[in-house]
Formats: structure tokens, sequence, C-alpha cells
């Protein structure tokens, strides 16, 4: 059975020393700490990769994080995997559920999570899950 959660977060990206440093590279390196509420009560940490492109407005980042907290009352961990690009301002998002990561009440969590970027930089998500029999 497929569910939907929903609610605000709050997210603080930190910078961190990259592995490669060569100027011409582009290439960025950051931790992702992130406060989730509302059906998702929980808590992330993980990191980023990204690069910039020569064309204003490209981009691509990939990242990985592990949640932990309560989701619609089941409390456990999964891992989130980023894959996104950005092609001259427009940009494409894709957030999937590490197979087999989830633990605890969250064992056989499968799904893919949207962000919601509002005016003013408030962020929501959209959390669409089901569980394997």
């Amino acid at each position: 059975m497929k569910h939907q959660a929903k609610g605000p977060f709050d997210v603080t990206l930190q910078a961190l020393e990259a592995y490669n440093t060569d100027e011409d590279a582009g290439l960025g390196r950051r931790s992702i700490d992130k406060r989730f509420h509302g059906d998702l009560e929980a808590t992330s940490r993980g990191e980023m990769l990204s690069a910039g492109g020569a064309v204003k407005g490209s981009a691509g980042y990939v990242a990985i994080e592990r949640v932990t907290g309560t989701l619609h009352g089941r409390r456990g961990s999964f891992t989130l995997q980023h894959f996104a690009t950005m092609t001259r301002g427009e940009p494409h998002l894709n957030i999937v559920v590490v197979p087999d990561s989830g633990s605890e009440g969250l064992t056989g969590l499968s799904g893919s999570m949207k962000i919601v970027i509002a005016e003013g930089g408030k962020h929501s998500y959209e959390f669409d899950y089901e569980f394997a029999e």
C-alpha cells in the first residue's frame, strides 16, 4: 500500500574540504544536516558532492543522507540517495530510498522524495513510500 508523508524541513549545509582541489575542476563537498517536521519527525546527516558547469545555471550534485526518527508513528532509520542536475536553470532532482536501508520499524521501506522550495526559501518535502510485504 502506498503512503505519502508531507511537512517542512530545515537544512544546514557546511563546506567541507574537497578531495580534488584543482580550481578548474569546479568541485565542491558539503555536509548536510536536516530536521524534518510533520509526518516525518526526524533528523538526517549526510554528505554532498557537487560540480559546476561552464555555463551559468548548470551544475550537478549527488548526496547520501541517513535519516533517523519517526515516519507516521514508525520509528527507525533509512538512507536517502540524491541525484540532481540543473541545466541552464532547469532543475531535475531524483531522491530515492536506498534499497534495504530501512531499520527497526522502517525495515522494508522504499520510496521517493520530492523537495519543494517556496518563495522566501522555505523547504518542504513530499515523500511517497511503501513497505515490502
